[in-house]
């Protein structure tokens, strides 16, 4: 099982882009919690942020392997592009994730004149593990236990304006297994005591359904939450897609329609499936992520 996660992609090639700032500390614990910045070739600014987090099941992944290719794409769209590193589960275990998350959002904002950033205009996304955290980053910024203001720039919020999730497993992680055996498309491997998600939460997952439930983006759902776009192959095997179709569902029905698109993209596979890297998918991203952040 441990094989079927652990998977290291390989860096990509960031020399043709000039104005960015690497491995940038946005807290003190761990000398995994740094970001890159990438800014527009050209314009003063300052620039809608697009902060991105990694796959990976929250095993493995960096801020500068080649998951990131087409969120960079947001650069030619005017966006800020930021790339963030959090702490991975042979390190620290949840909810040390949404912790750094949240202390680099709060981070850019404390620094954004420094970075030409506006941060009155934040968009998260993420597939996968990375999908699961920014789902996390939208329903629950003013969860106090889900935040650690230690970390630095408490003054500042870790609210962001609009999320895009590619195949976050969002629901619950117990259902996992069992949305595998009702569809047929999975490997119901997630339920183990070693699976990413015990390892995650330091715990055998049907040991501890309220850590669980604590971990869920969908434990937090309110009114305000900022708009989702949620898309998700048909046919994912590593996360199910009910993941994503329960979790909009729940979306629609506390924070309305108008908060929540949910596309369930027939023919594709898991978020690293290079269809997911198309140029309509990709530019459908970017038209929802110019509609809530650039009006």
């Amino acid at each position: 099982m441990k094989e079927r996660f652990e998977f290291v992609p390989p860096q990509m090639d960031t020399s043709h882009l000039h104005r960015k700032w690497l491995d940038v500390a946005y807290a003190s614990q761990s000398p995994t919690q740094k970001l890159d910045i990438y800014l527009p070739e050209t314009g003063d600014g300052p620039f809608p942020v697009l902060a991105v987090f990694h796959g990976g099941a929250w095993l493995f992944g960096d801020k500068g392997d080649v998951q990131h290719v087409p969120m960079l794409k947001g650069l030619k769209h005017g966006f800020a592009v930021v790339c963030i590193n959090y702490r991975l589960s042979g390190e620290a275990i949840f909810p040390a994730q949404i912790y750094d998350c949240k202390a680099a959002i709060r981070f850019l904002r404390a620094n954004a004149g420094q970075y030409l950033l506006d941060t009155r205009r934040i968009g998260a996304w993420g597939g996968s593990a990375g999908g699961h955290l920014v789902s996390l980053l939208g329903t629950s910024a003013k969860v106090k236990e889900l935040e650690d203001l230690s970390m630095g720039n408490a003054e500042f919020s870790c609210d962001v304006q609009a999320v895009v999730d590619w195949c976050g497993p969002s629901e619950n992680f117990l259902k996992m297994d069992e949305e595998f055996l009702q569809s047929g498309l999975g490997i119901a491997d997630h339920s183990g005591p070693d699976s990413p998600e015990s390892r995650l939460l330091g715990r055998h997952i049907v040991e501890v359904p309220e850590l669980v439930k604590f971990a869920s983006p969908m434990t937090y759902i309110h009114p305000e939450v900022p708009p989702f776009l949620i898309q998700h192959g048909a046919l994912d095997e590593v996360v199910p897609t009910e993941q994503s179709i329960h979790f909009a569902a729940e979306l629609e029905r506390i924070a309305g329609p108008e908060k929540v698109t949910l596309e369930v993209i027939h023919g594709l596979h898991h978020h690293g499936d290079p269809a997911f890297e198309s140029d309509q998918i990709v530019e459908r991203v970017f038209e929802f992520l110019s509609d809530h952040l650039k009006t």
